[in-house]
């Protein structure tokens, strides 16, 4: 199986640190960048071939992984001229790809069974499988909610609602996707979703038990170093 992973991005939310190297190559603990671990995890669910959709310091990343021979891996390199979207870099390789295959942001710190969801996308015959967290968002004021009129209907104090939320993990259908990308367009995720959704297109999202962390914002990526440090083998299992 093949993955693409989103490796591009500025990681503008993440300064200083995005200064001197690409996010994927942030390091978690002494020795390994998220997307060595992403990578490990995704070879450990039988993915063989990978493909970096880069930009920003590209030229450290192909240092770093080559061509995936330390990992035992495949890894080839789409090298973005301009910023593409979470989706417009897909363009370029599609027509290279399986008929179903992993795509993921290159920042993601999981312990989701990658196997597991391949295996669920074929099961329900989704043409996208979006991996999902449920996140809880705490409204820390009284909540008002009221007519046409501004007369109260309702009062809730410091509410809790619970969501859904896309982890930055997906394993598409290629036939399904190729039709909506074109190449050097920009594109995100959420739009191209939106748009096959409208199309009839039957998108999943798997939501397991599991843990999830966006390294986007420093405290973040403390977080992520910290609980990495402290659980490396739940992360890693058998793929260490």
């Amino acid at each position: 199986m093949q993955a693409v992973i989103m490796a591009g991005g500025r990681g503008t939310r993440l300064g200083p640190y995005t200064a001197l190297f690409p996010k994927p190559l942030a390091p978690l603990g002494d020795e390994m960048p998220v997307l060595e671990l992403l990578l490990r995890q995704l070879k450990s669910a039988g993915v063989t071939e990978v493909i970096l959709a880069v930009n920003h310091l590209h030229h450290l990343l192909r240092a770093f992984f080559g061509q995936g021979e330390s990992l035992g891996l495949t890894i080839r390199y789409s090298l973005e001229d301009k910023p593409l979207g979470t989706a417009g870099p897909l363009a370029a390789v599609v027509q290279d790809l399986d008929e179903s295959f992993f795509v993921a942001n290159g920042d993601l710190l999981t312990t989701l069974d990658f196997s597991e969801m391949r295996l669920i996308h074929a099961d329900m015959g989704a043409d996208v499988t979006v991996g999902s967290h449920k996140r809880e968002v705490k409204i820390d004021f009284g909540l008002l909610e009221t007519d046409g009129g501004n007369w109260l209907q309702s009062y809730t104090e410091k509410p809790t609602y619970s969501h859904l939320v896309s982890m930055g993990l997906y394993v598409m259908r290629r036939d399904a996707v190729a039709p909506h990308l074109d190449v050097g367009r920009y594109l995100d995720i959420p739009d191209l979703l939106r748009t096959m959704t409208s199309g009839g297109k039957r998108i999943y999202c798997h939501a397991p038990e599991c843990f999830w962390l966006d390294i986007g914002r420093p405290d973040d990526y403390r977080q992520a170093q910290e609980i990495f440090a402290s659980s490396r083998s739940t992360f890693l299992k058998e793929t260490i």
